[in-house]
């Protein structure tokens, strides 16, 4: 059985505790609040998992956190602007990140192969690209990272992840 090497390890040592730190962020929020059935006084914990799960080094299921506490007594609006803060929040800093941060160090979290396919849509299809990720229950927190490695210009993301997010969390509004 061949060895693995150092980047190997320490890429499934990051992997496995960024899935711990998500499982620990979820479950004392939003796990918290279904264990209690107190989804309708949650807005602090949607907050917390909606702001973590927009980091894109964290994967969690904003989208179905967003449903969950739709169902609950929380003002509709509090919650969609709560929700599009958080995630403009957490994706600038996926922004700031891709500006300042080596791209080595990307491969090693990421992946090469993930980065290069969001940097060739963002290259193609410009702000679209970015409207269009931010809308669906896509990798949109990737999409933030490469516009800022490649420096795409920071007003024209974060004007498409506004637009993107109202579209996305308006329609889950009106279908749940």
């Amino acid at each position: 059985m061949p060895r693995k090497s150092r980047t190997e390890i320490l890429r499934i040592t990051i992997a496995f505790l960024l899935v711990c730190a998500a499982v620990t962020i979820a479950s004392l929020t939003v796990g918290r609040d279904i264990y209690n059935g107190s989804r309708d006084n949650g807005l602090l914990s949607f907050a917390i998992v909606n702001a973590c799960g927009y980091l894109f080094f964290l994967f969690m299921p904003v989208e179905i956190a967003f449903v969950f506490y739709l169902q609950g007594e929380i003002n509709v609006l509090a919650l969609n602007a709560v929700a599009i803060g958080t995630a403009l929040f957490s994706q600038s800093i996926d922004y700031a990140i891709g500006l300042m941060v080596s791209n080595r160090f990307i491969d090693n979290l990421i992946g090469r192969r993930r980065y290069l396919k969001a940097e060739d849509k963002i290259q193609k299809y410009g702000g679209l690209t970015i409207l269009v990720f931010n809308a669906l229950p896509l990798s949109s927190p990737v999409i933030s990272l490469a516009a800022g490695m490649i420096r795409y210009p920071i007003r024209s993301t974060a004007i498409c992840t506004v637009i993107g997010l109202l579209v996305k969390y308006t329609a889950m509004t009106l279908i749940f």
